[in-house]
């Protein structure tokens, strides 16, 4: 997975943002909470995030994951090159990543950031609905 992909994946979760910190590290957040930092220049460290403690013990003794410098008492990760993970198994971390995040945030804060992803989804819905109206439509008139 290279630095656009990873940038993709996570801009997808909901309400998530990206922002530059400590010179040339890429932070993604969700509601000014990190939840995953890659550094832009090369570095010792590809990706940290953070995981369950059950699974920061399970992946910091594969070859290629270290305990976050800095952020490690909070169990994060670090993956010293794109290769340490599958793109699906790094796909499924960033998701838990971003969820333990968002489980830590105040209920109305999480309330809200549900309302705006049910809001989203219902949107699109509507959208498809009436595209496929349209379509359908046309080819009846032709």
């Amino acid at each position: 997975m290279n630095i656009e992909q990873l940038r993709k994946l996570c801009l997808a979760f909901p309400s998530v943002t990206e922002q530059i910190q400590w010179e040339d590290d890429l932070l993604f957040k969700v509601v000014g909470k990190m939840f995953a930092i890659t550094p832009l220049e090369p570095a010792p460290v590809w990706l940290s995030l953070k995981v369950t403690p059950e699974k920061f013990d399970e992946l910091t003794e594969l070859p290629g994951i270290i305990p976050a410098p800095y952020l490690a008492r909070a169990k994060w990760i670090a993956l010293e090159s794109p290769e340490s993970l599958s793109p699906a198994e790094l796909a499924l971390l960033l998701r838990t990543s971003y969820d333990l995040v968002v489980a830590k945030l105040p209920r109305k804060t999480r309330d809200s950031l549900l309302r705006r992803k049910t809001h989203a989804c219902s949107v699109r819905r509507v959208s498809r609905k009436r595209k496929r109206r349209k379509s359908s439509t046309h080819k009846k008139r032709a």
